[in-house]
């Protein structure tokens, strides 16, 4: 199934420079695309692979229209990445199809749990007392949503996830752990996206709570009674211990920790691999990684590290200092 470039400006706007009867049968990148395809540039260091593309139309920013007109059809747009991402939802709305049940057969939800009628439950699901999948929600494969949990509005969650094992809760006890029952649930908002093999513990007492527009990558671990703020988003193998609070708009990169009982303020952002190991109270980008040691010496040893950037500036004004007297 194919769109016309006319019917893609009229769901999506921007300003078509070509014929709107071409037809378009693929969307590809600018260095693979061929005549049937429509592509984008939204990075000007590619803006070489423009002109070679053999792409039937390229989406591009004002910036780049002159070039962009100069090798054939395009669209222009203020911004061409947003554009494209609206243009892949057009594009899997024409070509999805919907000849399976709303639910699988094969699911398993039990009698006093809520599905909206407009939510869609794919094979081997599993959704226990008590659960709520809002209105148009999408549950993939093998996906397992625990008691009393509740999902909102429009929200995707992808093959494997578990919403609302019990979180990691135990009690050392005369040399051996005493498991404590956890009685909260898992809050999740609207239009949250949820990666494969994704598990969100339930909380301890109260719920842990994933606000609206969250996106969570694949092998995302998040502890019992976590909060995360709205349109967060967390790359790959991110974790996050137990009643730690993530603000709003923050980004956490694959493999970064967040460890247990902290916070961090809205607009926080944890660069890829890094272990968040004190609470961030200003916006930002944050990044650290420091070797394993026995945990007196490495205390010791990150208290100097971060004090490394004065001492460098000392030394400095020392090294000044000795130089002005030999003069």
């Amino acid at each position: 199934m194919a769109l016309r470039l006319g019917q893609i400006v009229e769901s999506l706007g921007g300003q078509l420079h070509g014929n709107p009867e071409q037809w378009i049968q693929k969307l590809a990148p600018l260095d693979t695309a061929h005549a049937d395809a429509l592509s984008f540039l939204s990075n000007p260091k590619y803006q070489s692979q423009l002109t070679t593309s053999q792409a039937a139309c390229v989406i591009v920013s004002p910036m780049m229209a002159t070039l962009a007109q100069a090798r054939g059809a395009c669209i222009v747009t203020d911004n061409p990445y947003h554009y494209f991402a609206r243009l892949t939802q057009l594009w899997r709305a024409q070509h999805q199809q919907h000849d399976e049940p709303m639910v699988h057969p094969s699911a398993v939800i039990h009698p006093f749990a809520h599905v909206d009628a407009s939510a869609r439950i794919g094979p081997l699901c599993v959704i226990e007392r008590g659960a709520r999948i809002g209105a148009h929600t999408w549950l993939k494969s093998g996906v397992t949503v625990g008691e009393d949990c509740v999902l909102g509005q429009r929200c995707i969650v992808h093959a494997g996830v578990v919403i609302g094992a019990d979180g990691f809760g135990f009690a050392l006890f005369e040399g051996r752990w005493e498991k404590i029952e956890q009685l909260g649930a898992v809050h999740i908002g609207n239009d949250v996206e949820i990666g494969a093999n994704t598990c969100i513990d339930r909380g301890a007492l109260d719920d842990t709570v994933i606000e609206d527009g969250v996106k969570l990558d694949n092998l995302v671990q998040i502890g019992h009674n976590v909060h995360i703020g709205a349109h967060t988003a967390m790359a790959g193998c991110a974790g996050v211990a137990g009643s730690a609070r993530i603000g709003a708009h923050c980004t956490v990169g694959g493999g970064a920790v967040v460890l247990g009982h902290l916070e961090l303020a809205d607009g926080v952002h944890i660069s890829a691999a890094s272990v968040v190991m004190r609470s961030i109270r200003q916006p930002g980008q944050y990044s650290g990684v420091f070797p394993i040691d026995d945990n007196a010496s490495w205390e010791k040893n990150a208290a100097t590290l971060r004090q490394l950037h004065r001492l460098r500036d000392r030394i400095k004004s020392l090294e000044s200092a000795l130089e002005s007297q030999k003069k």
